[in-house]
């Protein structure tokens, strides 16, 4: 069995300790505040000064994909060694990065015949992402070959869920991202949207009046799929993922954890460039999929 290298566009929003123990490559998006001036994510700006230039200024970001070149520049190195590639990407309805890595993947299968690369759309993102890409990492480490990570990665990915909440719909549909959620759109004070992130498609779930209430019913959003479905949680892996909003984080933290009778580990990561650029300041949520032992 062949040596193969797990990568990811930035887009999965993994915490950097994690992306060192897995040695994890991760081929970065763009964004830009005026759309002349584009920075690399996590290279060029940080999660930190992405939300301090967006919340003050109420501008509105726009991100770019990795290049065909990009995707190339990051996988040749990897070949040259003699190794196979899996890369996992942002879903094809927010982005058009898989199709970058497609087409770099076909370029150089031409040029290293012997090699094989499987691109993966997530058909998620942020913790959605992150959390599966987990699940390719416990895989290879569990010794299963690309062959069999990329067919249990496929499997595992309709299980993924994101269940969230934003502060304001304004930056969905500022990014054109809005689509079914635009039924969730009303003018009225305080009033926090409900979404699900569910097989690459925002499913507008309900509103709800005032932040506390909303965290708590993302989390009965979690419990009604998992009484819906008969799946048992205990099969799954969660996290949080929250933009700019640490304590709310730590309460839902606490209050999953509760529900799950077991910690989290690790607990919360943070939106990035890519996906805080839609959701905007504020938003947060509960993300879990399927372990691979359990398909």
């Amino acid at each position: 069995m062949m040596p193969y290298q797990i990568f990811s566009d930035s887009s999965c929003d993994l915490p950097d300790n994690l992306l060192q123990e897995h040695q994890i490559k991760l081929i970065p998006f763009y964004v830009s505040f005026d759309q002349e001036n584009y920075f690399k994510e996590n290279i060029d700006i940080t999660k930190e000064e992405f939300y301090e230039a967006l919340a003050p200024k109420k501008v509105y970001a726009k991100t770019s994909l990795p290049s065909v070149q990009d995707y190339i520049a990051m996988f040749r190195p990897v070949l040259k060694e003699g190794k196979d590639i899996i890369c996992l990407c942002l879903t094809q309805t927010f982005s058009g990065s898989y199709q970058s890595a497609l087409s770099a993947k076909h370029i150089l299968e031409e040029q290293y015949p012997h090699s094989d690369i499987s691109i993966i759309d997530s058909i998620q993102a942020t913790g959605g992402q992150g959390i599966l890409l987990m699940q390719i990492a416990a895989m290879k480490k569990a010794g299963l070959s690309l062959e069999e990570v990329t067919h249990k990665a496929n499997i595992l990915k309709n299980t993924a869920r994101i269940m969230f909440t934003v502060n304001t719909l304004e930056y969905l549909a500022k990014g054109r991202r809005i689509g079914k959620v635009i039924s969730l759109a009303k003018d009225m004070l305080d009033l926090k949207p409900l979404i699900q992130l569910k097989e690459a498609e925002l499913i507008p779930y309900s509103n709800i009046r005032g932040r506390k209430k909303s965290l708590d019913k993302v989390l009965e959003m979690v419990k009604d799929y998992f009484q819906d479905t008969g799946a048992s949680p205990a099969e799954y892996e969660f996290c949080i993922v929250n933009a700019t909003t640490l304590d709310d984080a730590n309460y839902l933290q606490k209050k999953l954890e509760k529900y799950l009778n077991s910690k989290l580990t690790p607990p919360i990561y943070q939106i990035g460039v890519t996906i805080g650029t839609y959701t905007g300041p504020g938003a947060i949520g509960i993300c879990f999929v399927k372990r691979y032992e359990y398909i």
